[in-house]
């Protein structure tokens, strides 16, 4: 009897403590699931239709798909400030259709009119605009100005937020470092760069993991300091997976015209990834046009990296042939190839820039960057040295201070094919 009674009264417990445990965990989801999304302040210089403001921080306005359906990020735009008002805009049409404040200063988006920080993440996206170009052609956007003050806040208030800045830091290296070094004294979670490294592969491949690359060669398009910068961060998400990590920058050359065809003859980087750089582009135009590759290149350009490790990158803008994003590599001791092409949405919605909300709404979420801004701050001071080269006539260019060393957990998986197709 005295046993029966006791496994009664231990059933009766159990019941009670799992019904408490059910019930914690009840309590727990239901708050998790009314907790507002996280407040995040955008930082532009302009926002029209397609700019990058626009599919960037347009996608927390209006979902993934920029069109008010779907999927949307978990993230809400509390306030927005653009540097800049042409009569292009679409930030004030924003503002008066979903609400969202559009305030006259980056401290009032910060604060949110208050006298303290008030938002949960920011979101600087400064890529178009009417600035003037530096001497060696890189459009000064006022990034360092812009995170100057979004950095004022943090300190004023004793609290930093994570930041996201998109493409390069600066357009020159003192602003690049600059920035880097504010944010890690304020202890600020930063992330920057473009979608390059983290759209579709055809194949979809990436580097091995701690394998030696011996050499590297890419192919690229456009201008050289919009999307010489994709070319060079197409570059760096593949090697600094390699043996020992990155280990910084030794030189840069900048070669222009007939040069660029005479350093390919004379076997300064290998003709064998060359062409299987060619192999991988969606289209050979010249071949449509029934003209030879260097017939159909307006000026070429070689640009040639010398990492401090030994490790050659060699990366050729051929405007006229060529409009696609290649790479190929290959690694110590082994005669195998591998390569890829880059493929960004063509169309919209740009589904390419979702992956770098994601990123941003990730870091948001655990106080860690996705990926590390020490390749961003990398390829900042190679694309600025490049085109000091470039400015001088293609001298081979010492670079002693992008000594930047990191390393990388960033693993690339190839995302699922976007909303509209692309091309194969």
């Amino acid at each position: 009897m005295r046993t029966c009674s006791m496994r009664l009264l231990l059933t009766l417990v159990t019941f009670f403590l799992l019904n408490r445990c059910v019930d914690a965990q009840q309590l727990n989801d239901d708050s998790t699931a009314a907790k507002p999304a996280p407040k995040i302040a955008g930082i532009t210089t302009v926002c029209r239709t397609n700019s990058h403001a626009e599919v960037i921080i347009g996608r927390l306005v209006r979902g993934y798909s920029l069109n008010d359906q779907g999927v949307r990020p978990n993230l809400q735009l509390a306030t927005l400030f653009t540097d800049q008002v042409p009569t292009s805009d679409i930030s004030r049409e924003w503002s008066k259709t979903y609400g969202i404040p559009v305030v006259s200063s980056v401290t009032e988006s910060l604060t949110r009119g208050g006298n303290t920080l008030n938002v949960d993440g920011v979101l600087l996206v400064a890529e178009h605009g009417d600035y003037e170009k530096s001497a060696t052609g890189n459009k000064q956007f006022p990034k360092r100005r812009l995170f100057a003050e979004i950095a004022n806040v943090f300190e004023s208030s004793n609290r930093s937020v994570p930041v996201f800045s998109d493409k390069h830091l600066a357009d020159n290296w003192t602003d690049a470092k600059w920035i880097y070094d504010r944010a890690k004294a304020l202890k600020i979670p930063l992330m920057a760069g473009s979608s390059l490294p983290l759209l579709w592969r055809y194949p979809p491949i990436d580097t091995r993991r701690d394998a030696p690359i011996e050499e590297i060669v890419a192919v690229s398009y456009g201008s050289l300091d919009a999307y010489g910068f994709h070319a060079l961060e197409m570059v760096q998400c593949l090697v600094e997976r390699r043996t020992g990590g990155e280990t910084g920058v030794r030189s840069v050359q900048c070669l222009t015209g007939d040069a660029v065809w005479k350093a390919r003859d004379a076997g300064q980087f290998s003709s064998q990834l060359f062409e299987a750089t060619l192999d991988r582009l969606n289209q050979k135009r010249w071949e449509k046009r029934n003209k030879t590759l260097e017939e159909s290149v307006r000026e070429p350009v070689l640009w040639t990296v010398e990492y401090r490790d030994g490790l050659r990158a060699s990366i050729l803008t051929l405007n006229g042939a060529v409009a696609d994003w290649t790479a190929a590599w290959k690694y110590a001791g082994e005669d195998q190839i591998e390569s890829t092409r880059f493929q960004v949405q063509e169309e919209r919605p740009y589904g390419h820039f979702t992956f770098q909300v994601q990123g941003f709404e990730k870091m948001v979420q655990t106080g860690k960057p996705a990926w590390p801004v020490e390749r961003t701050l990398l390829t900042s001071g190679v694309l600025d040295a490049l085109l000091t080269s470039k400015l001088n006539g293609g001298e081979k260019l010492l670079t002693p201070w992008l000594d930047v060393r990191y390393s990388s957990d960033y693993d690339w998986k190839q995302p699922p094919e976007p909303t509209s197709t692309i091309r194969q």
